[in-house]
């Protein structure tokens, strides 16, 4: 590991620091010339293949070079030349493993065999498919009830693989169907039905184009979604307004340098990003955005007043929404200085985003996990629903609101199917097709999966990708409680700590990765996937297999469903394996509002839009209209306030991703544009709130919990680093500040877990930890440490 180094980063976004990270990864993870070339074929519909990276919405025609520095990452990650195979599981025992870092665990390379945990010598030992499939079917036939296995997906799968698991899940007998949505967007399913009528964004490139204003909530979109800058930057140019709202200055909102550009490469010329940007405090989103609403009343009063145009769109509220008076009324008896207190900002700062917001035609509302990750995460989201309808920005050309996802297929995979409600299931068409009775009660979430591992009622697991695990709240009572499973199952890529921590029968499954050729029965397959802004398109891989033993994550899913349920005269799994065309056909018939003639479809030039009601101004909601909804506070958090959210030693602390990670897998241990090198182990501070509590710039100190529900939660050493973040708010990492997070706080009516609002008090540490150090999470000695 690198020396640890703090210094400030200067440069814009993209440029020649871009260039150098991706040359970088794709040295370290040795990719030959041949495999960099894959790059050449990344986001590219039909002759490449989907990024395994972002769900950011790819261009038609695609430019030249469709990555961005993230997803070069991710296929760089996936190509690697390393092997982790046979040898490696035959040197190191499980409990060896479990001090390696997330960083070491996944260096190791792709995984090549299948893989079943031994307790005895505490090593995982390779098994045949054949003999895995057995005792997986086994243990799901014995298991009491159905309702006591999970289903869990990441967003990488394809449509094709979440259709299947879905089915495979309904015919086992639950709607056990958690995923990584449940985890970020959640918010987003529940706020924008009540709101429009649709769970997802209502606008596509064209409409970014379009635009001349885009507001940001809680997005960060150089790192998250790099490949969007240069629909920012194209925006810019265009005059349009972009405006911020975020606690810490994330540089690709600020400024940016296009490094396809030889002319912006070789000159000092940089794209300034946002024409304002304010740093809110955390939580402060729902108060800044009724401060906006409250200034734009006062800019109309003005404008009627003068006989001038109005600022608000009158007919369009008068014709399409629903509840705007009583909205009216709530915003208007909000006192400048509540607003002002909750928000984080100045009276100024919210009239001058009103005003530019006023002078704009056309508005997207964007949104990342700023905005979800919070117990009131619906009621923001609502609240930036209410500012768009304000003056129609909602079903016209060039205006919507874009929650901007964040795993390549998260969106496509709850399309298809991937949900644990009942009411979204086309449980009649599934009838019809395939001749079972589907579960008619709601599963599990994310949340309350973890909360039926904890209590011990959920007894089996599979997971199709992801980190489980290490992904989810409080980590220090999941992990072993984990180890009292009957059954865990995870289909994987690469060594992760969610394969460490094992249950009483534990397998790894390894899979092919979505660059990869996936020959079946009647050729190359294609798969599919739905981006932001619900796009769907073809892929195909295009790099030879990691290994003669993997196997198609539909091929897998095919082979637990013979091994565990019963023959279907309806549905013949291999023939599906053999032509995922097939497969599209039963995805066609269930969803046929979306999916008709989904084989012809996927191949046309850029693909092809779901339909979205509200985007046509058909608002699919109880009133038939779009609706206000009031903010039933101004608070995000309002129940950790009692805990000390304003007592003078107790700050607010959000988790952050860094450039060079993705979800949970880290690249490196650098954060070019945070400035900080070499470690991850550090805890970023307004200078003002060190100074006050006492604290200096090289202090280690423990970050804990401050929640009465007798469990102690904490994380340390981490390295007290000054940052450009408001007063009384601090940030760490995720996953690594995962422990901090109560499972039970999460957003109150989507289950999102909270983790953009944490309470918590540093305790200064007496001995500095060494260089490099990655945090420690108490009960887990040594979980820093590299490989020895």
């Amino acid at each position: 590991m690198a020396r640890m180094k703090f210094k400030p980063y200067r440069s814009p976004s993209g440029g020649w620091g871009s260039a150098y990270s991706v040359a970088n990864i794709l040295l370290r993870e040795k990719i030959p010339l041949s495999g960099a070339a894959l790059l050449l074929k990344q986001n590219k519909p039909i002759e490449g293949f989907a990024c395994v990276s972002c769900a950011w919405a790819k261009p038609h025609p695609p430019r030249p070079l469709s990555f961005c520095e993230n997803g070069a990452k991710a296929t760089a990650w996936e190509n690697t030349s390393r092997r982790c195979g046979p040898e490696f599981f035959a040197a190191h025992r499980v409990g060896e493993l479990l001090n390696w870092s997330d960083f070491d665990l996944e260096q190791q390379g792709r995984l090549t065999h299948p893989l079943r945990y031994d307790a005895a010598s505490d090593r995982y030992r390779v098994v045949s498919w054949d003999e895995a499939f057995a005792e997986i079917g086994s243990e799901l036939a014995a298991m009491p009830d159905p309702d006591r296995v999970v289903f869990y997906m990441s967003g990488r799968a394809s449509l094709e693989t979440a259709y299947m698991y879905a089915l495979l899940a309904r015919m086992y007998g639950t709607n056990n169907l958690p995923d990584s949505s449940n985890m970020c967007h959640e918010s987003t399913s529940i706020a924008l039905p009540e709101s429009i009528g649709v769970p997802v964004a209502t606008v596509t490139l064209n409409d970014m184009e379009r635009a001349d204003g885009l507001f940001f909530f809680g997005q960060n979109t150089g790192t998250s979604s790099p490949r969007m800058l240069h629909e920012l930057q194209h925006a810019r140019e265009h005059g349009a307004e972009i405006v911020t709202f975020n606690p810490i200055r994330e540089r690709g909102l600020e400024r940016f340098v296009d490094p396809q550009s030889p002319r912006q490469m070789l000159t000092p010329e940089s794209t300034m990003i946002s024409t304002q940007y304010h740093q809110l405090a955390i939580g402060g989103d729902i108060a800044a955005i009724a401060g906006m609403c409250k200034a734009l009343f006062a800019l109309d009063d003005a404008a009627l007043s003068e006989g001038r145009p109005r600022v608000l769109d009158v007919a369009f509220i008068a014709e399409h929404t629903h509840g705007f008076e009583t909205f009216e009324q709530c915003i208007r008896e909000y006192d400048w200085a509540t607003l002002e207190r909750r928000a984080g900002l100045s009276r100024a700062a919210m009239e001058a985003a009103a005003t530019a917001y006023a002078r704009c035609q056309r508005v997207i509302g964007l949104y990342g996990m700023g905005l979800t990750q919070h117990r009131h995460g619906v009621e923001t989201i609502q609240m930036l629903v209410n500012l768009l309808l304000l003056r129609g920005n909602m079903g016209k050309e060039g205006a919507g609101i874009l929650p901007v996802r964040g795993h390549s297929n998260v969106q496509g995979q709850r399309t298809v199917g991937i949900t644990e409600k009942y009411a979204q299931v086309p449980v009649d068409n599934l009838r019809r097709q395939f001749g079972f009775e589907p579960p008619s009660k709601d599963g599990v979430n994310t949340v309350e999966a973890c909360e039926g591992i904890i209590g011990g009622h959920i007894r089996g697991f599979i997971a199709m990708g992801g980190n489980f695990v290490r992904a989810v709240p409080d980590t220090l009572q999941i992990e072993p409680a984990w180890r009292r499973l009957r059954l865990s199952v995870q289909i994987s890529t690469k060594l992760n700590r969610s394969h460490l921590v094992t249950g009483e029968v534990s397998y790894i499954l390894p899979c092919l990765g979505r660059t990869e050729i996936d020959r079946q029965a009647s050729g190359e397959q294609y798969n599919t996937t739905e981006d932001s802004t619900g796009c769907i398109r073809a892929w195909r891989g295009v790099a030879e297999p990691a290994g003669g033993h993997l196997l198609s994550e539909p091929a897998i899913v095919a082979r637990l469903a013979r091994a565990a349920l019963a023959p279907d005269p309806k549905l013949d799994w291999d023939a599906w394996v053999g032509d995922y065309g097939r497969v599209r056909d039963a995805i066609a018939e269930s969803y046929p509002e979306i999916f008709h003639d989904f084989n012809v479809r996927m191949m046309e030039p850029g693909g092809f839009h779901r339909p979205l009601g509200a985007s046509q101004r058909r608002w699919d909601t109880e009133t038939g209209k779009a609706n206000f909804i009031n903010p039933p506070t101004l608070a995000a958090n309002p129940d950790t306030e009692a805990g000390g959210h304003e007592q003078h030693d107790v700050l607010q602390l959000m988790t952050l991703r860094s450039n060079d990670q993705f979800n949970t897998t880290v690249y490196g241990y650098d954060d070019r544009f945070r400035g900080i090198h070499g470690t991850r182990a550090v805890i970023l501070m307004n200078r003002n709130d060190i100074v006050r509590l006492g604290l200096g710039e090289d202090d280690r100190i423990e970050a804990i919990t401050v929640v009465d529900d007798g469990v102690h939660r904490a994380v340390g050493p981490l390295r007290v680093t000054p940052y450009d973040i408001p007063e009384g708010c601090c940030a760490g990492y995720y996953p690594e500040c995962n422990a901090l997070l109560p499972v039970w706080h999460h957003a109150k009516r989507s289950k999102v877990p909270a983790a953009k609002s944490i309470p918590v008090r540093l305790r200064k540490l007496i001995a500095a930890a060494a260089a490099g150090e990655v945090p420690r999470q108490p009960g887990r000695a040594g979980a820093g440490a590299g490989p020895a």
